[in-house]
């Protein structure tokens, strides 16, 4: 079981502790928690290669000393060829989930580092990018230890994966994939972080490394190009908000989900449950899930293309509303469509009190699966949650940003404490995240129990066959036959189920303590710094 870390001069969590610990490096020599989830973040791609990469797109929640954050959005747009016409002139009646054609999105998370690189100078931050890049360009050249996890997807995803150009040559290693335990090396990734490292990430977009990612994706079949690359930058915005009893908790606006995280808590606080782990609990925060789903399902798109203000559904008149349409006793039916996804979750806080809560996607495990020859770059295929349909909320234009499952929550507490938190796993992120929230700050645990403790899903992820609610063997029988009593369709799972998601969550105290915890679901750590 994870235990709860504590420092006093910084701390570092993620889901696989190599990228903690290259973040806390950084932090030791002096650099803030910017750069020091810079490091992370770099790191984060070679040891979970299957759930995020340079070629997937990440936001970021940035507090200097407790002060409200500001986000940073690098949500890459679809490609200007991508419409319709061709993907019906390619043979495709929807878009695929896999291979080049799924690869119609720019790739945002480079872009994002350096915006938040730009933040760090505004701060005084002078760290050097080839010593940022340091730890990811080893780990990438020398190997890591395979996880199980990144042998568990490899094996699970062959049959669909094996044939776009550039997978097997990277993740089916002598033509099977990676053993747990054994090293896998990526050194055209490593060569790639060097050169990145001496030419400046703006080389990514508008230099010889974009030059040969776009002739690499035209020539695969992707409709990217190289001017889709040059034309994006990354978004410095405000975040939305909304206060609770103990604190305001911050999150990202459209086009990710954060506005039913924020929702979920807004919701269920004014249910007034005063026990964790009971029947209330449970089905009050699934009942909070599902009307911020439904909000969310309706609206959230693009925010060029909302008819709706988001804001608007966080006012107290709003919520209020939504809580009264809930049943206390009895389920709403469902399901509804379900938004799949996998991805990591990072947080750092340093000795000044800066903290950054940070999340970073491909979508689905592997993404669209291909890999770029020159760069051995792995792309995203968050563009296969666009719809064909033109009349569809979340329907496929040039240039368009696609929906995000992700989004990283921040809470600023009343007392002064600062919590970044979060987790991967598409639908089941904002049900996770509000877990995490209500057991630290409504119940009293600490982080390493919130994290640890049983929980729930609500919808499908991607590869499950049913849309229902899985709870893990942990929780109490009673509880789960309540909930099937009150018309739930509950699943049992197993005890510690890698479907909900890899959790980490950083508190910095009054004191300046810090206290942080990683997810036994995953191979990460809390490291003091």
């Amino acid at each position: 079981m994870t235990e709860l870390a504590r420092a006093n001069n910084g701390m570092v969590v993620a889901p696989h502790h190599l990228a903690a610990e290259a973040g806390c490096e950084i932090l030791r020599e002096g650099g803030n928690a910017i750069e020091a989830m810079v490091a992370a973040a770099a790191a984060i791609t070679i040891a979970y290669p299957h759930m995020n990469a340079l070629g997937g797109d990440n936001f970021w929640l940035i507090s200097k000393a407790g002060e409200p954050p500001v986000g940073i959005d690098a949500a890459g747009p679809s490609a200007s060829l991508a419409d319709a016409d061709f993907y019906r002139d390619t043979g495709h009646d929807a878009i695929p989930g896999r291979g080049p054609a799924a690869a119609l999105t720019v790739a945002g998370a480079v872009a994002g580092i350096a915006e938040a690189l730009a933040v760090s100078a505004e701060w005084g931050g002078r760290m050097p990018l080839a010593r940022l890049l340091e730890g990811a360009t080893g780990l990438a050249r020398d190997g890591i230890p395979v996880p199980e996890t990144l042998h568990a997807n490899a094996t699970t995803k062959r049959p669909e994966l094996e044939s776009v150009a550039g997978f097997a040559d990277t993740f089916l290693p002598e033509g099977a994939p990676p053993e747990k335990g054994a090293m896998f090396s990526q050194p055209r990734l490593a060569s790639t972080f060097d050169h990145l490292a001496s030419a400046g990430l703006d080389d990514f977009y508008r230099g010889d490394l974009a030059r040969s990612m776009a002739a690499d994706l035209e020539a695969a079949g992707s409709p990217l190009r190289l001017r889709d690359l040059e034309s994006y930058r990354a978004l410095r915005l405000d975040p939305l908000s909304v206060q609770l009893e103990h604190a305001r908790v911050y999150n990202m606006p459209p086009p990710t989900q954060g506005l039913a995280s924020l929702m979920i808590l807004g919701i269920f606080e004014r249910l007034g449950v005063t026990e964790a782990e009971t029947f209330d609990y449970v089905h009050g925060l699934i009942e909070s899930t599902k009307q911020a789903f439904l909000v969310r399902d309706a609206h959230v798109c693009d925010p060029a293309y909302m008819q709706a203000d988001p804001k608007a559904f966080l006012d107290a008149a709003s919520l209020d509303e939504r809580a009264a349409a809930i049943d206390r006793e009895k389920a709403l039916p469902w399901p509804q469509p379900a938004k799949p996804g996998d991805t990591v979750w990072l947080g750092a806080i340093d000795g000044q009190g800066n903290a950054v809560s940070f999340i970073q996607s491909l979508y689905w495990e592997f993404g669209s699966g291909l890999v770029l020859p020159d760069s051995g770059l792995l792309w995203q295929n968050r563009g296969t949650s666009f719809s064909l349909d033109e009349k569809a909320v979340n329907a496929l234009k040039p240039g368009r940003r696609p929906f995000h499952t992700i989004q990283p929550p921040l809470a600023l507490f009343k007392d002064g404490r600062v919590m970044p938190y979060g987790t991967m796993g598409g639908e089941g992120q904002p049900q996770t995240q509000s877990m995490i929230y209500t057991r630290y700050a409504l119940y009293g645990q600490d982080l390493a129990k919130a994290i640890a403790a049983p929980r729930w899903l609500l919808g499908r992820t991607w590869g499950a066959e049913t849309t229902n609610l899985r709870v893990e063997n942990r929780l109490e029988p009673s509880v789960i036959e309540a909930l099937r009593a009150a018309g739930h369709d509950v699943e049992v799972v197993g005890p510690f189920d890698e479907v909900m998601g890899h959790a980490g969550a950083l508190v910095r105290g009054t004191d300046g303590t810090i206290e942080g915890a990683s997810d036994p679901r995953s191979d990460g750590a809390a490291v003091g710094c």
